[in-house]
């Protein structure tokens, strides 16, 4: 606050000068302050009014998509066997491939599902398409990882859910072009791949005991950089990031490196399920997340672009468990991949609203 600058009576000379110089000196500042403090006031309410608004855009896309999804229940029992991973973001297999870490981890857990006999559920954002235009490109890095989900889905044990990176798969003619049948090099010819496969945005598994339904989407919904301004992202991952990313550059628009960002997704995803009682499962920002029985019923998968790890949820005999493939070492130094519990499995029902 300005405080007046007072003259004593026996000292006049000068005083008015004195005076209206500091006066007009604490008046500038003063104003100044104001303003600043304004400013700042006023980005409060506008960041509050914009968090407002995301949260509504949220909740109005998973609506739509949970509708969307009702036509397309896949009814599961106690004798269901179901594995769930997200956010692969398979690449070319170049240094700015994230995948291609991990893609042993992923190889021999997609052999482990199948041979149990599982069934894949991919919650988006499997094939890395921002960053890479040609997908023909990333099938042929990672035939290996192709050729297991080719078993997967002619056993019909394979389910594809598009996400921000992959949303080329929501055209159904990129699907038919590039996912129904590959070029083998070898034969000269082209050979099926995953064909008459449907790529969607969202799932229903319907608890055929209960009734019950379990929402599966992707969760990049509401989040504005990755879904309603989409080519925005895809422009600055593919043309300014990618370039970016080996000097050690984040990714702006990848929520699982901003943590503010991730919070305030799985705030709004959890709004979601707790006003609509309803149990979702997603990926998006790769951070895992198993509710307790005292909270919204909303989990999330992780991913497999983890340093070290993939992490995914398996649903089998009623019930749900986090888990997580890794690296481990025995006692002779011999290395071997390995699955281990993040959580001990719930089941189902007490999730069930």
């Amino acid at each position: 606050m300005w405080k007046r600058s007072w003259v004593p009576a026996n000292d006049m000379r000068g005083s008015s000068l004195r005076y209206e110089k500091q006066r007009g000196v604490s008046l500038y500042y003063l104003v100044y302050h104001r303003r600043i403090c304004c400013g700042f006031g006023y980005c409060k309410v506008i960041k509050k009014y914009i968090l407002k608004w995301l949260s509504i855009y949220t909740s109005k896309r998973l609506t739509e998509v949970f509708d969307s999804a009702k036509e397309r229940e896949i009814l599961i029992d106690e004798s269901s066997k179901l594995v769930l991973f997200s956010d692969c973001h398979r690449g070319d297999n170049s240094w700015a491939d994230d995948f291609a870490h991990n893609q042993n981890l992923f190889f021999h857990a997609l052999d482990y599902y199948n041979k149990n006999a599982f069934t894949y559920i991919e919650i988006g954002d499997g094939d890395e398409l921002w960053e890479n235009k040609r997908f023909e490109d990333i099938r042929r890095a990672h035939s290996d990882i192709f050729w297991k989900m080719k078993q997967l889905y002619d056993d019909k044990r394979l389910y594809l859910i598009w996400g921000n990176h992959n949303r080329k798969w929501k055209n159904p003619k990129n699907v038919s072009k590039y996912l129904y049948q590959y070029y083998d090099e070898r034969k000269d010819c082209l050979e099926p791949l995953f064909q008459g496969i449907e790529v969607h945005e969202g799932l229903l598994l319907r608890y055929s005991g209960t009734g019950d339904r379990i929402f599966l989407t992707h969760g990049h919904q509401g989040d504005l950089l990755n879904d309603g301004l989409w080519w925005v992202g895809r422009f600055v991952v593919r043309k300014i990031w990618k370039v970016l990313q080996i000097t050690g550059v984040r990714d702006p628009t990848s929520p699982a490196k901003n943590f503010k960002a991730r919070n305030k997704i799985d705030k709004n995803i959890e709004e979601w399920a707790k006003a609509h009682k309803q149990m979702i499962i997603a990926g998006h920002t790769h951070r895992p997340r198993f509710p307790s029985l005292k909270e919204p019923p909303y989990f999330n998968v992780g991913s497999c672009v983890h340093p070290r790890c993939i992490t995914g949820i398996e649903i089998q005999n009623g019930s749900i468990v986090l888990i997580k493939w890794s690296i481990k070492v025995k006692p002779d130094g011999l290395l071997f991949i390995g699955k281990d519990e993040l959580t001990k499995p719930e089941k189902l029902q007490p999730f069930f609203m």
